[in-house]
């Protein structure tokens, strides 16, 4: 999944940057149709891991992979990048991680552990997000280190999960990326938690300063 390992990759919340990013002024680009299309993908997928058509599944997997590397190559090259996109891509990738990780929980192919973990990190940065949002803090959608080995671990942990229905795969290399993506999905929320508080009492403290001067 190429592009899932890169783009859910750089969708990521980054709270160190408080600038806003230059966006492109249309209102839906050809990226953000490629990326409802693969929010579109998203139900369709889930559909073929029910009936166990695996091989369907995992096409169906690497093509939204597929359509994540296309509108971010689209978005640079043809300099469309919008406001709009930088929420709605990340919205699909994890919209896809999150639909495959409980569906493959369910069907005991990944550990229910694993996805409570996955689960609550992402929830935990949809709110941290909203409270940016609410205490009108600039925030930027960025890419993280943390955040760019987290997705990578968690797409691949879902891709090799899909392969390991088709062919022969060990249990201790699926064992091994279960605990991997674990602890790293912990390791990037509390970088993400750290860095969030950070920066909103760095913001605190900036108003308090300007309120004094004034």
């Amino acid at each position: 999944m190429l592009k899932s390992v890169k783009k859910i990759l750089e969708q990521e919340t980054d709270y160190s940057n408080m600038t806003a990013p230059p966006v492109s002024q249309a209102n839906l680009t050809i990226p953000n149709l490629i990326t409802l299309l693969r929010i579109l993908l998203t139900p369709l997928f889930i559909i073929f891991l029910i009936q166990g058509s695996y091989h369907k599944a995992l096409f169906v997997f690497l093509l939204a992979g597929l359509s994540d590397l296309a509108d971010g190559l689209i978005a640079r090259t043809w300099h469309q990048k919008s406001r709009l996109g930088s929420y709605l891509d990340p919205l699909a990738d994890k919209v896809l991680m999150a639909a495959s990780f409980v569906t493959l929980s369910i069907y005991r192919e990944i550990p229910s552990w694993l996805t409570v973990v996955v689960i609550s990190r992402d929830l935990a940065l949809g709110f941290g997000v909203l409270i940016f949002r609410l205490a009108d803090i600039p925030l930027e959608v960025r890419p993280s280190l943390a955040g760019k080995w987290t997705t990578t671990f968690q797409v691949s942990t879902v891709f090799l999960v899909l392969v390991g229905k088709i062919l022969p795969l060990s249990h201790q290399v699926l064992l091994a990326f279960f605990y991997c993506t674990g602890v790293l999905t912990t390791v990037s929320g509390i970088h993400y938690l750290y860095n969030g508080i950070r920066m909103m009492n760095m913001f605190q403290g900036n108003g308090s300063r300007d309120k004094g001067n004034g």
